[in-house]
C-alpha cells in the first residue's frame, strides 16, 4: 500500500466513524451499561440566579425577562439578573421596566466576563444562564435544576430548539436534532463533551471563570470532568431560539463561534487527557477532536484521491464523487432543494471550522461579540 492509499483511507475511515460509528459506537454502549439510578428529588428547590448577559439586545430584552418571571418556579428562590456588556441601546432600561431584579450596567468586555460579574454577586444555589433571544418553556428551570439532585452533577445543559421562523436555508434544525441524539447518549453514559448557550446552569461552588475568548459552550463540560463533577444533559428542560435564515450566515456565525473554540481546544485544556476517565478521553476524541479535524480530513482524502485518480479507477470514482459534493453545494446556493441544502449546509459549515481556526491564527479573537443577524 502506498503513502497515498494510507492517506485516503485513513481519512475515509476516521471521518466515517467520526460521523455515523461514534454515534453507533455509543448507542452499543448505552444497551450494555447499567443505568444510573434517579437520583432523589429534592427537598427543597435551590435558589437561583437566572443570568441573561446583553450587548444591545433593547428590541428583545423585555421579553425575556417577561419570560423568565413566567416559569414555573418559586418566586421567593428566583431572581433574574441582565448583565449588560456595554449596551448603547436601552437595554438597561427596557430590562428595568421589564421587572427583572438586578441590571448590571457594565463596560464591554465580552459576554463571559458580563457573566463573570453576574455570578460574582450572585448568592444563589444554582447559576442559571440564557441568551436574550431564548424562550424558555414553563418547566424549563425545574427540569435543569432537577439534575442537580445527584450532588455529583456540576452542570446541565437542557434542549433548544431552533425556529426557521423566516422558512429560510439553514438546515441547522437537522445537524441539531443529530446533535441532541449524541448528547442524551454521552450523558446517560458519562458526561456530555459539549453544551449551548441558550440554556444551562451550574452550581454555584462549580462555576468556573475562564478566558474571556473561550465560551462556555466548550469550556465548561469537559472543565467540569476534570474538577470531578458530572456535566449533563437533560432533554426536559427546553427552550427555543430563532436561527440564523440562510446556510450562508450559518457559516459565518459557525466561523465567529469557532474562532472561539480553536484556543479551548489548542491551548485551553480539552486536548489534555489529565483528569479524563477513560470513557471520556474517548468521547472527547470522537466528538471533539475528530469533529474539529474533520476539514482536513476531508482535504487529505481529496488530495490523496487526485494523486491515486490516473492509475486506479477506483480512486478516480472516488475524485469524481467528491468533487460532485462539492459541485452540489454550489448548485445548492441557486437551487433550493432539500437535498442540495443539506449538502452545502454540511459543505459550509465543515469549512467553517477551518476559516475560524485561520481568523484565530491570522488576529486573534475578540471577546466582545455582535448578534448573528436574523436571529433577534
Amino acid at each position: 500500500m502506498t503513502v497515498w492509499e494510507i492517506v485516503f483511507w485513513l481519512c475515509v475511515a476516521l471521518l466515517v466513524y467520526a460521523q455515523a460509528g461514534y454515534p453507533l459506537l455509543l448507542a452499543a454502549l448505552a444497551r450494555v451499561k447499567r443505568a444510573r439510578p434517579a437520583a432523589p428529588a429534592a427537598d427543597e428547590l435551590p435558589t437561583v440566579s437566572l443570568i441573561v448577559a446583553a450587548h444591545d439586545e433593547g428590541a428583545v430584552i423585555a421579553r425575556k425577562v417577561a419570560n423568565a418571571l413566567a416559569l414555573d418556579y418559586p418566586r421567593e428562590r428566583l431572581e433574574v439578573v441582565v448583565a449588560s456588556d456595554g449596551s448603547t441601546d436601552g437595554t438597561v432600561l427596557e430590562a428595568t421596566r421589564a421587572g427583572a431584579h438586578h441590571v448590571l450596567e457594565l463596560e464591554r468586555g465580552g459576554k463571559i466576563r458580563a457573566q463573570d460579574a453576574a455570578v460574582r454577586r450572585s448568592r444563589a444555589d444554582v447559576v442559571a444562564f440564557s441568551d436574550a433571544n431564548s424562550s424558555w418553556e414553563p418547566g424549563a428551570l425545574r427540569a435543569l435544576v432537577g439534575a442537580f439532585a445527584d450532588q455529583q452533577v456540576g452542570y446541565a445543559c437542557g434542549q433548544v430548539r431552533f425556529v426557521n421562523a423566516d422558512d429560510g436555508t439553514n438546515q441547522e434544525g437537522l445537524y441539531w436534532r443529530y446533535e441532541m441524539a449524541l448528547r442524551c447518549l454521552e450523558s446517560r453514559l458519562l458526561s456530555v463533551t459539549g453544551g449551548n448557550g441558550a440554556i444551562y446552569a451550574t452550581r454555584r461552588e462549580a462555576y468556573i471563570e475562564v478566558d474571556p475568548i473561550m465560551g462556555h459552550d466548550l469550556s465548561f463540560p469537559f472543565n467540569m470532568v476534570k474538577r470531578g463533577w458530572r456535566a449533563v444533559y437533560v432533554p426536559q428542560a427546553r427552550a427555543s431560539e430563532k436561527m440564523v435564515p440562510s446556510i450562508e450566515g450559518e457559516f459565518a456565525r459557525k466561523r465567529r463561534m469557532m474562532s472561539h473554540a480553536w484556543p479551548i481546544v489548542l491551548r485551553g485544556g480539552l486536548l489534555s487527557p489529565r483528569g479524563y476517565p477513560p470513557l471520556y478521553a474517548l468521547m472527547i476524541v470522537s466528538h471533539r477532536v475528530l469533529r474539529y479535524a474533520a476539514p482536513f480530513l476531508h482535504v487529505g482524502a481529496l488530495v490523496a484521491s487526485f494523486a491515486l485518480g490516473a492509475s486506479h479507477p477506483f480512486y478516480a470514482v472516488a475524485l469524481a464523487l467528491q468533487l460532485a459534493l462539492i459541485l452540489a453545494a454550489m448548485l445548492g446556493r441557486i437551487v433550493s432543494l432539500r437535498p442540495l441544502l443539506v449538502i452545502r449546509y454540511y459543505v459550509l459549515t465543515t469549512a467553517s471550522v477551518a476559516a475560524g481556526l485561520w481568523d484565530w491564527l491570522r488576529h486573534g479573537t475578540p471577546a466582545g461579540w455582535e448578534a448573528a443577524e436574523g436571529t433577534r
